[in-house]
């Protein structure tokens, strides 16, 4: 399962570092990368409710082999794209199906390990699962850099090996199939699809559009009152796509809402600091993909460690603890931006990928001991719905926030070095639409004074990037602070389910004791 999973979190940074790459050869804008990144995260956050139900419905180990499937076949769709008028289409839509492929897969493959793990081993167990995948993350950036160096297209072909060994080990593994005799709920899904769509859509294109644009408030709230029909929707039906239900217990509406917090600052992390690196730091593919390890280093080691503490503590006292070093992490990461040293950031940057990794494996686990009724399909479906849409949101703020504060530090930039209002305001919003290329690579040619002026001014543009990156930066600071005040309602403890397992456990042991100073020999261990 985590090689299966793998898949889905390296495709969520390897094409971050190949973004110039890609750029430069296919013509692509800014913006139009943007949704290439977007669309994989969007089709996550829409169809993983979906996938989590059909690995209820069709048992997870079919659902884990079709998914995976979908996924690598849209794979080596992606690394096909023709270089013509249609290479953007071509990207977008291949990269959702992707994104589908991810969110079959993903719901039934930690649903496995959930089943097979006791209640009170489930946190190392699941802090084990994300830690190795979050490191086998770190792969993406490693292997971009280097694929890239070669052809950008190998990091989409890169799945299919990865795929091959995952479909292997899947049917050497023998899981079982447990299936629900139950409908699904097709109209759930598509008004889930469409509710988040739409509100995405609006966020994404609020920097092209404006925010004082119509269409955009129209995407944004339209989505937002789908999803409200949906939920009432959801009450109503016999067989729900979501047991709303599970809203009910405020722990896990709690954990639902540091996890949406969390990830709106941790998945764009890696497309903001990538472009980052190779714009401001003038960094090699290979060395962006260096800098994103500094992440994976304190998230891999404080992962574990949050692991630890649910099983020990339950899950408030890790949630606190990463939602406070987060925004600690990303606050002090900021401030050294301007700085223009790789170097230098290293322990923020660490830090800021602690905070995470204490967050991520006690949450989601929570969340998941937590369940009334509904199973551990469903229930992993919710978490990770959340989790993609807050990152989908999160690229989508972030990227408009870019925008604004790039185009305001580089006409200043221009005008103080003689060029007109009008002309600055036209040169900055190319160079904001071009931002995701290197600025060495893209120096202008020409004697004229534009092309003069820009060659000239590429120093200043590339402090500015690191400026305009700072606000971003503060932002993520901000959501992480917001998710630490949600933590604090937590109402501590073990979930439920945990305790009447330890309970249990707990009776089978007096009873083994008892039976033993009986003078009889302990029977053996029920099993779970």
């Amino acid at each position: 399962m985590m090689c299966a999973v793998a898949m889905t979190y390296i495709d969520q940074t390897i094409v971050s570092i190949a973004a110039p790459s890609i750029v430069s050869e296919l013509g692509l804008s800014g913006s139009g990368m943007q949704w290439v990144v977007n669309a994989y995260l969007l089709a996550l956050a829409a169809f993983f409710a979906l996938g989590g139900r059909l690995a209820d419905l069709w048992g997870p180990r079919r659902v884990v082999v079709l998914g995976t499937v979908v996924f690598v076949v849209s794979s080596v769709l992606c690394g096909c794209v023709p270089a013509d008028d249609y290479a953007l289409t071509w990207l977008i839509v291949f990269r959702a199906t992707q994104g589908l492929g991810a969110a079959l897969l993903f719901p039934a493959a930690l649903a496995v390990v959930v089943a097979v793990f006791p209640v009170e081993r489930r946190g190392r167990a699941l802090a084990l699962f994300f830690g190795l995948t979050g490191a086998l993350t770190a792969i993406g950036p490693l292997l971009g850099g280097w694929l890239t160096a070669w052809t950008w297209r190998a990091i989409f072909w890169v799945n299919v090996p990865v795929a091959v060994v995952a479909l292997v080990l899947t049917v050497l593994a023998r899981i079982p199939d447990r299936r629900r005799d139950e409908r699904l709920d097709g109209v759930g899904a598509l008004f889930v699809a469409a509710g988040m769509g739409l509100s995405v859509l609006g966020f994404q294109q609020a920097s092209a559009w404006g925010w004082d644009s119509a269409a955009t408030w129209g995407c944004i709230v339209g989505g937002l009152a789908v999803l409200v029909v949906f939920c009432r929707y959801e009450l109503r039906t016999r067989h729900p796509l979501i047991t709303l239900a599970v809203f009910r217990d405020r722990a896990f509406t709690v954990d639902a809402l540091v996890l949406f917090f969390s990830m709106t600052a941790f998945v764009p992390l890696f497309f903001f600091a990538s472009v980052y690196a190779q714009v401001s730091l003038s960094a090699s593919p290979n060395q962006a993909a260096l800098y994103l390890l500094y992440i994976f280093a304190g998230f891999a080691l404080a992962s574990q460690w949050g692991g630890r503490i649910l099983d020990k503590r339950g899950a408030r006292p890790a949630m606190k603890t990463g939602c406070a070093v987060g925004a600690v992490g990303f606050y002090l990461w900021a401030g050294k931006l301007t700085d223009l040293s790789m170097h230098d950031q290293w322990p923020y940057a660490a830090l800021a990928g602690a905070g995470i990794g204490f967050v991520l494996a006690p949450a989601s686990t929570d969340a998941v001991n937590r369940a009334i009724d509904a199973s551990y399909g469903e229930v992993t479906g919710i978490t990770q719905t959340v989790r993609n849409y807050a990152a989908s949101v999160g690229l989508a703020l972030f990227g408009a926030l870019l925008t604004h504060s790039l185009t305001d530090h580089v006409v200043d930039t221009l005008q103080s070095r003689g060029l007109s209002s009008g002309t600055a305001h036209a040169v900055s919003r190319d160079v904001a639409e071009s931002v995701t290329g290197n600025p060495d690579a893209r120096t202008p040619s020409g004697d004229g004074p534009l092309a003069t002026t820009m060659r000239d001014a590429m120093a200043s543009i590339r402090t500015d990037f690191a400026q305009a990156n700072q606000w971003v930066f503060y932002g993520m600071a901000a959501a992480m602070a917001l998710a630490f005040l949600v933590a604090l309602r937590h109402p501590g403890g073990v979930a439920p389910s945990q305790a009447a397992d330890a309970a249990a456990e707990g009776a089978t042991s007096t009873g083994r004791t008892e039976q033993a100073s009986a003078g009889d020999e302990p029977g053996p261990r029920p099993g779970r």
